[in-house]
């Protein structure tokens, strides 16, 4: 059984950062594409970073240079380092773990709200 427990949101200021974590089980992420996705109240769940198997990121450009992507294969955990958030940031957040076979797994969302 796969489990993605994502951990790390909280309440921050604007300018401020926050790194969230994704602890994956029943599953190797190491050989899986990760993923982090948002979705603000009444809009779209949107992609802000994702790392292939081989460690090639991507990032919109809404939050490239702000957010960064990474993973530690000896945790089994996915992470996502997020500075100088605004107002625009706050969103449930959630990890996405895409198997070597492509079955799509999702975590239950943190929350991250920035405060102006």
């Amino acid at each position: 059984q796969v489990q993605l427990v994502e951990s790390g949101g909280g309440l921050v200021q604007a300018g401020g950062s926050l790194r969230l974590s994704c602890a994956a089980s029943g599953i190797t992420i190491s050989i899986s594409t990760i993923g982090w996705y948002r979705q603000a109240p009444g809009k779209q769940r949107e992609m802000v970073a994702t790392i292939s198997r081989y460690g090639r990121t991507n990032y919109p450009d809404s939050v490239k240079g702000r957010f960064t992507i990474s993973r530690d294969n000896t945790k089994n955990t996915a992470y996502l380092q997020m500075s100088s958030l605004d107002a625009e940031d706050t969103a449930v957040y959630y990890c996405n773990v895409v198997s070597p076979m492509g079955l799509t797994y999702w975590g239950q969302g943190t929350q991250v709200t920035v405060s102006s």
